[in-house]
């Protein structure tokens, strides 16, 4: 098996059923419900996809994304792809994302099998 997915979201119920969505097609997921915590997780494994809510108290998934691009920097790793996802519509954070050139960025609620085709077609083994 490839290297974990890292989901991200302050949601308690979004994080179980996309883990738990994950999980029944056989991917590796490591949680975590706030960007901090997920920071934690980057510096302790290495992760093949992160998948991030952008709306989440104390860090957004705009900041923590550019933390976790610093660390791999400093540790010389390749970037893990990224998907945004969130439930709000604002241009300045889409915004703030393309300039990222982040991966992907998706809309709530999206159908969850085009969730499933965007992960497989960038996660990273």
């Amino acid at each position: 098996m490839g290297k974990p997915i890292l989901l991200i979201d302050d949601d308690q119920l979004v994080l179980q059923s996309l883990g738990a969505l994950l999980q029944s097609r056989g991917y590796a997921v490591e949680k975590a419900r706030n960007g901090f915590e997920a920071l934690e997780k980057v510096q302790a494994l290495e992760f093949g996809l992160v998948i991030s809510d952008i709306r989440m108290p104390g860090m957004d998934g705009i900041e923590l994304l550019q933390r976790i691009r610093q660390i791999h920097q400093e540790r010389k790793q390749k970037p893990v792809p990224e998907i945004l996802i969130t439930g709000y519509t604002d241009e300045n954070t889409y915004l703030k994302a393309l300039k990222l050139q982040v991966t992907y960025y998706l809309y709530k609620p999206f159908d969850m099998d085009e969730f499933l085709e965007i992960v497989e077609k960038h996660l990273v083994s």
